[in-house]
C-alpha cells in the first residue's frame, strides 16, 4: 500500500490510476488525514443466453464427409 498526499495525487493522477489498475493499493490523504482509496472497477460480465444464435448458423450438407487431403491417412 502506498500513501500519497492530495497534492502528489493531483500532480501524478495518471500514474496513480495506472498503478491501481495494475493491482497496487493507492491511498490518497488530504490535509486532515482523511483517506480515499483508488480501486479499479470490476468488469461486469453478461450472463450467457443459451440458444441466442439459433437460426444464424448453418452447416453445409457435407460437413462430416471425409476430406480428400487425408486419403493417404485413412487407408
Amino acid at each position: 500500500m502506498t500513501l500519497y498526499s492530495l497534492q502528489d495525487a493531483q500532480d501524478h493522477l495518471k500514474k496513480l490510476i495506472t498503478a491501481a489498475q495494475n493491482g497496487e493499493t493507492v491511498v490518497i490523504l488530504d490535509d486532515h488525514d482523511r483517506a480515499v482509496q483508488l480501486v479499479p472497477l470490476a468488469h461486469e460480465t453478461k450472463a450467457r443466453k443459451p440458444g441466442s444464435a439459433r437460426g444464424k448458423i448453418q452447416m453445409s450438407p457435407d460437413f462430416d464427409a471425409p476430406l480428400a487431403d487425408f486419403d493417404d491417412y485413412t487407408r
